[in-house]
């Protein structure tokens, strides 16, 4: 029939929405424990079997894949959301503080993949990053607010460096980090017309 939305079915519909709760409770549990969560408490959670999460997710390390490919979505979203609505400083700015928190909250699921199966990673991470990064600054540098010497690897690295030194597990330093990357902010901004 002509004019008629497919309808969707029952056991499609209720499949998505229990990815999605696994997604959003293995969020939330590798927050709390790190990249080592308990898979059976993540379905309990979630509401769900132990089978219902594995034919989602046949791995842990397929899991870990699925919650950090979402938050790169995220942060990249983020990126071209700010870009639109703040000035090019202001957007370069709020995502590299959102790009900071990210980095910081992320460490144990991206290090994983170095000790779990890489080709479980469904998304390029260094690559959706460094686009974002390459458009903000790109902005900036083409509205003269920041140093054209920059490039976005230099400046991704800079933050992930930052992240890197103020993530000591319990004694990760809020402060510092904000410090450290308002003083990065400082060098990548031109003052007084200086490139």
């Amino acid at each position: 029939m002509e004019g008629r939305a497919p309808v969707r079915s029952p056991r499609r519909t209720d499949a998505r929405r229990n990815r999605e709760r696994l997604l959003a409770v293995a969020r939330e549990a590798f927050d709390e424990a790190g990249p080592d969560a308990s898979l059976v408490e993540i379905a309990r959670r979630a509401g769900v079997g132990q089978g219902t999460l594995y034919r989602h997710f046949p791995t842990r390390a397929a899991l870990l894949s699925a919650v950090l490919a979402d938050r790169i979505e995220t942060l990249c979203r983020q990126a071209a959301e700010l870009s639109a609505t703040r000035s090019a400083d202001d957007a370069l700015a709020a995502w590299l503080h959102l790009f900071l928190a990210h980095a910081r909250v992320n460490q144990g699921l991206a290090g994983m993949f170095m000790i779990e199966e890489a080709a479980a990673v469904t998304v390029d991470c260094h690559q959706v990053i460094m686009a974002a990064a390459a458009d903000l600054l790109g902005r900036a540098q083409r509205e003269g607010v920041a140093r054209t010497d920059l490039r976005p690897d230099d400046l991704v690295q800079l933050v992930v460096g930052v992240a890197l030194a103020t993530s000591r597990g319990d004694d990760a330093d809020d402060d510092q980090a904000v410090r450290l990357l308002r003083l990065t902010l400082d060098a990548v901004r031109i003052s007084g017309g200086d490139a």
